[in-house]
């Protein structure tokens, strides 16, 4: 390798670890963002909300991943003839643990109206603030 071309592999190596998306470990606490994602999921896959607002504190997979069931329980929805709204529900209880530093992973469960849902999350600090990485609503 000549000299020129180790130092373009270099500097672009240094471009991505300076540019790239950062690992936080020094971060507020997540219980309030547990809540609030929670109660986000639920009214996006309801209707209620539009999943744009949740751009900002997911991963691009788990945006994804809810657009898609999102479109389905719409379809549900439409073949039913049932309008969209807002679900009424109570956080029952929320267990976390924190598996590393800088990651921590949440199980809510949610009561609704003749029906009781738990949410699993996974956050992890990227860029200086928790982004939700996964999101399982069962």
């Amino acid at each position: 390798m000549s000299p020129q071309s180790a130092a373009a592999q270099r500097s672009r190596i240094d471009t991505d670890e300076f540019f790239g998306v950062q690992r936080t470990t020094d971060l507020p606490d997540p219980a309030p963002l547990i809540a609030n994602l929670t109660r986000c999921v639920i009214e996006i896959v309801a209707g209620a909300r539009d999943l744009e607002q949740l751009s900002r504190w997911v991963t691009e997979g788990v945006y994804l991943g809810l657009m898609r069931r999102a479109t389905f329980a719409a379809r549900a929805r439409s073949l039913k003839g049932v309008a969209p709204q807002r679900p009424r529900l109570v956080i029952l209880s929320t267990h976390t643990c924190e598996p590393a530093p800088g990651v921590v992973e949440a199980a809510v469960v949610v009561q609704m109206p003749g029906r009781v849902r738990a949410v699993a999350l996974r956050l992890e600090g990227l860029d200086r603030r928790w982004r939700a990485t996964s999101i399982s609503l069962l």
